[in-house]
């Protein structure tokens, strides 16, 4: 029996929980990170969505900014961790968000995004949501709203604007956890 993958969720602000609660569906094992510590023998991260400055400061504060950049496995970042993620902030992707591109807590939304897989939309909801402004020429634009990109690759970054953890379609989830065991199995 293949042993499953450990994904660790940071878990300092945010949706960290409903992270947590798609790994286990999906058969990860989800590891709470809170400590740079934690990130030993971890396939994989997740950033959650959140707030960007508190998730920012309380990394900061316990040290998991240094440890997340040299966290050398697969990281997935949504809503906040795409901000976290950027070019401005731990410097790990390629490519710039605009904070709260679509608007204030009140102009949140759904939308149904084209993954270009020939499968049905996947619904996507978001939160006082960026989206990415600028990107480099690694990143690969997965999906987006109005000629927005809100949805990313590079290397092996996976980033999203949205809240895939928020509803019942694994998609986005599986894409990542597929990345993290063609990283393991590149390592092996």
């Amino acid at each position: 029996m293949e042993k499953p993958l450990r994904i660790g969720v940071l878990a300092v602000q945010g949706n960290f929980r409903e992270h947590a609660a798609m790994l286990r569906r999906l058969g990860a094992e989800p590891v709470e990170v809170r400590l740079p510590g934690e990130l030993e023998g971890l396939d994989g991260l997740i950033v959650p969505g959140g707030e960007s400055t508190a998730i920012g400061r309380l990394m900061a504060l316990y040290g998991l900014d240094d440890a997340v950049q040299a966290f050398d496995r697969p990281i997935f970042g949504t809503c906040a961790g795409m901000i976290v993620l950027d070019r401005d902030h731990l410097g790990l992707g390629d490519y710039r968000v605009r904070r709260n591109a679509f608007g204030r807590q009140v102009a949140s939304f759904e939308a149904d995004l084209d993954l270009g897989d020939g499968e049905a939309p996947l619904r996507a909801v978001f939160i006082r949501a960026p989206w990415i402004e600028e990107v480099g020429p690694g990143v690969e634009i997965l999906a987006e709203v109005d000629g927005h990109p809100v949805l990313a690759r590079q290397g092996r970054l996976l980033v999203a604007a949205f809240h895939p953890e928020l509803t019942d379609d694994t998609r986005i989830h599986e894409l990542f956890l597929n990345q993290v065991r063609e990283a393991a199995g590149v390592r092996a």
